[in-house]
């Protein structure tokens, strides 16, 4: 592994539970992997625009005016950052049962006919190389199962934009209950780490 590619999205800053989980994820894959190149983007702190009628050619179609060519010079570095990556860390916590806009906009900047995705035989096809990704999820509420997964889209939406552009190598870290209480926060925190060791350990490969 030489590159980590690392996307926070969420507003809490340093309270919050998936910047902690994400935080813990990176350093045990530093450690298995010390010389391991680190690309990270605080989508929060530093927020990607979202596309507009001046800007959305330039993600799309053609790049013609100084907007949309300035739109599609960073998204052609997005992508380039994704395609580099060798794991990718998602920290994505649940706002209204889905992801934040500013998540959102990457995956708008990234998600490109005929450069991450294309059409075989009235298909999709993901054009981005397989890699494993690594999605801390944290959550308020139960959605993992009982009466609220029905309105759980946050991880059906994000499973599906990752494999619409190649990469279902996805593994989820749930983070659940946060919002019951100190103790249920705590808890939830406490799993999420177990469950991150357990997956780091289990299946990503080791330093040579």
């Amino acid at each position: 592994m030489s590159t980590i590619l690392v996307l926070n999205s969420s507003l809490s800053g340093e309270a919050s539970v998936s910047n902690i989980l994400v935080a813990d994820t990176l350093a045990a894959l530093k450690a298995s992997h010390p010389g391991a190149k680190v690309i990270t983007r605080d989508l929060a702190s530093n927020p990607l625009p979202h596309l507009t009628p001046a800007t959305v050619a330039g993600v799309r179609t053609v790049a013609s005016t100084p907007a949309e060519i300035e739109a599609r010079a960073l998204a052609d570095g997005l992508v380039a950052e994704l395609n580099a990556a060798d794991v990718v860390v998602i920290g994505a916590p649940m706002y209204n049962f889905s992801i934040p806009t500013t998540l959102r906009a990457w995956f708008d900047h990234v998600v490109r006919p005929g450069v991450t995705f294309t059409y075989e035989g009235g298909a999709p096809k993901g054009l981005v190389a397989n890699k494993p990704v690594i999605v801390v999820e944290a959550r308020g509420g139960l959605y993992s199962e009982g009466p609220a997964r029905a309105v759980d889209f946050q991880e059906p939406y994000l499973r599906h934009l990752l494999g619409f552009i190649g990469l279902t190598d996805v593994t989820f870290i749930r983070a659940e209950k946060i919002g019951y209480g100190p103790e249920a926060r705590d808890a939830a925190i406490a799993g999420a780490k177990a469950e991150i060791a357990r997956v780091l350990a289990r299946d990503l490969p080791k330093a040579a």
